[in-house]
């Protein structure tokens, strides 16, 4: 198909397309002459997985040519695939040294221990936990961290079926899906089930609306 047919059927405009061309998202379709490209249904599958990414992934361009980058790179294994898509979808927090910030860094790092989790000390998300930690402290409710292990008994189940769908689907050509499913869109999944839950929660704990 022409670009002009990509774009009417992935609802993308041609200078975005042309924009996603030359910043290395997408690969450049077939020339069939020096003003002319075809272009076929991977460039369809991989217009919608960047718009996924940017629309409800909330990544940046930048991090998202990071993700497909590696996908892309036959000598990456998919464990170094996810670790790349998980850390570029986290969000990066500045915060100035404290005693606030080192003592939840601790927390984190004593959390990772007892949980026998695999991660490397400066994880971004290992970060990010210490940083809603030490913000939870700011403002007075420190205690919130007797939920921890709660948090992180369902974070292991949902974790785990994550994995085990991408398992499923483990042929490169189809791993950037599974790690927008898994990891992105089931972050948004995720939270929008737990405010559901939390509805449900508060209805029985502190009773219905009158």
């Amino acid at each position: 198909m022409r670009i002009g047919e990509l774009s009417r059927r992935t609802g993308v405009s041609v200078p975005t397309i042309k924009f996603y061309v030359r910043e290395g998202l997408l690969p450049a379709g077939e020339l069939t002459s020096p003003n002319q490209a075809l272009y076929g249904e991977t460039h369809m599958q991989r217009l919608r997985l960047i718009r996924a990414l940017l629309d409800v992934g909330g990544l940046s361009v930048a991090a998202i040519r990071d993700v497909i980058v590696a996908v892309d790179d036959p000598e990456k294994s998919v464990h170094k695939v996810l670790g790349v898509a998980a850390n570029r979808m986290v969000p990066r927090y500045e915060r100035e040294p404290d005693d606030g910030i080192e003592e939840a860094r601790k927390k984190v790092a004593d959390l990772v221990a007892a949980r026998g989790w695999h991660a490397y000390p400066d994880n971004p998300a290992a970060e990010a936990l210490a940083a809603a930690l030490a913000a939870l402290e700011d403002v007075g409710h420190g205690s919130f961290a007797e939920v921890l292990d709660a948090y992180a008994d369902a974070a292991e189940r949902v974790a785990g079926a994550d994995l085990e769908y991408v398992a499923r689907h483990v042929a490169r050509e189809e791993l950037v899906e599974s790690v927008v499913v898994g990891t992105a869109l089931g972050d948004a999944i995720f939270a929008a089930m737990r405010r559901l839950a939390q509805v449900d929660a508060s209805n029985r704990i502190f009773g219905g609306a009158t």
